[in-house]
């Protein structure tokens, strides 16, 4: 318990505030899996309250937010002789040199283009700041080993499972499978429908197909990851996209794992689940 409490202590810690909560709640799900300590704000006003309560390390700030905006953040971590060290990399809307220039000239360190997000980029810009402040960079959290036992204590029938489905022979497919396993299933057809369920009836693992109608699969999984009450739950993506491209964006977005539905069986789905129910929960 003491080195888990030590551990804990030296994590590096970052303030992300930014107004467009999506964004927010992205950057906050990417960061802690790569091992930081997050603390969040939606306006400039709680992300001065955050910054003084919390002294983080790093500064992500926005430049258009309500109630106080960037440069009035920074223009009042100046004041303070402790906050003013902190490296501050802004989050800009637009990219325009004038815009960057001003908040280069009131301290920050960098700057990321919201147009061009990428969150290896923010990953690069955090580690480069650590560098320069002659702090060792993060290494990513190692997901916790699971054993046999572990999976196979699983009772299924105390899990509910949402199937976000729209192919109506593989949702009832799957569903069954997992009834047999006496899983609880709830089923969605679609995004809007999937991002509803996952609110109301707050299941312990998702099942997210990518091709929806409407809201498609990386929405939906932005807007679950943006509601507070769900936004931990584990969603295993599955689809028929197995690009590299659409796997990284995926987990880029918070999903939990990536199944491409050609390469795995019905059982082998199970299995997944199972084993990250049992890393999840138990």
């Amino acid at each position: 318990m003491i080195n888990d409490k030590k551990m804990e202590e030296q994590k590096i810690k970052v303030a992300i505030i930014e107004d467009e909560e999506v964004l927010l709640n992205v950057l906050e799900n990417k960061l802690k899996k790569e091992g930081f300590d997050v603390v969040t704000a939606l306006d400039g006003e709680i992300g001065v309250k955050v910054i003084r309560e919390s002294l983080p390390d790093i500064i992500l700030l926005d430049i258009i937010m309500p109630k106080v905006n960037g440069f009035e953040v920074l223009a009042q971590l100046n004041q303070d002789p402790v906050l003013a060290k902190i490296p501050v990399i802004i989050i800009s809307n637009s990219g325009q040199p004038v815009e960057i220039d001003k908040a280069l000239s009131l301290g920050a360190k960098d700057y990321l283009v919201k147009a061009e997000f990428d969150p290896q980029e923010v990953l690069d810009k955090i580690q480069n700041q650590l560098q320069e402040m002659g702090k060792s960079p993060v290494a990513p959290v190692e997901e916790k080993e699971v054993s046999p036992s572990a999976v196979a204590a699983i009772q299924a029938e105390d899990f509910r499972v949402l199937l976000v489905e729209d192919d109506s022979f593989l949702r009832d497919l799957l569903s069954q499978k997992m009834r047999k396993e006496k899983f609880q299933v709830i089923e969605a057809v679609d995004g809007e429908d999937g991002l509803k369920k996952t609110v109301s009836e707050k299941p312990h693992i998702v099942l997210l197909d990518l091709i929806l109608p409407g809201a498609d699969g990386f929405e939906t999984l932005k807007r679950i990851r943006a509601e507070e009450s769900v936004a931990q739950v584990p969603i295993i993506i599955l689809s028929n996209l197995g690009q590299k491209d659409d796997i990284e964006k995926g987990m880029q977005l918070g999903a939990t794992d990536y199944l491409v539905k050609a390469h795995n069986t019905p059982g082998e789905i199970i299995d997944k689940i199972r084993m990250i129910l049992a890393r999840s929960y138990k």
